[in-house]
């Protein structure tokens, strides 16, 4: 049986990738230890893990989160406020498929998408 998962993301920047996260995302660290070049951020029921990879050209990053939420109106509210980078095609709008959904860029072009069903 299934439980969870742990999706695990390139990072070229530990100090930047906790900043984004913690900063902009309202994430916090997870584990007893700091671990050298590893990184492990926790919000509510998702954990979400980063590996250093200080080589990773940004725009080659195909790294994707597809993240579900109750909370879509308020997430995309906060990220507009603190002005994470959403894509041209990533503000908030409903999809034909159920859900509404916004997308937010990393630092390092993890594409994060939100969805909340309808």
């Amino acid at each position: 049986m299934l439980q969870l998962i742990h999706p695990k993301l390139p990072m070229r920047d530990k100090a930047a990738t906790r900043a984004f996260y913690t900063d902009g995302l309202g994430f916090e660290p997870t584990g007893p230890v700091d671990y050298d070049g590893y990184l492990m951020l926790r919000k509510d029921h998702i954990e979400i893990h980063f590996f250093e990879f200080k080589e990773l050209d940004p725009l080659q990053n195909y790294g994707q989160v597809y993240i579900r939420t109750d909370e879509i109106e308020k997430l995309y509210g906060q990220a507009m406020e603190k002005g994470l980078r959403i894509p041209a095609a990533g503000h908030l709008q409903q999809k034909a498929w159920g859900q509404r959904e916004f997308s937010l860029l990393d630092p390092d072009h993890n594409l994060l998408t939100f969805g909340q069903g309808l």
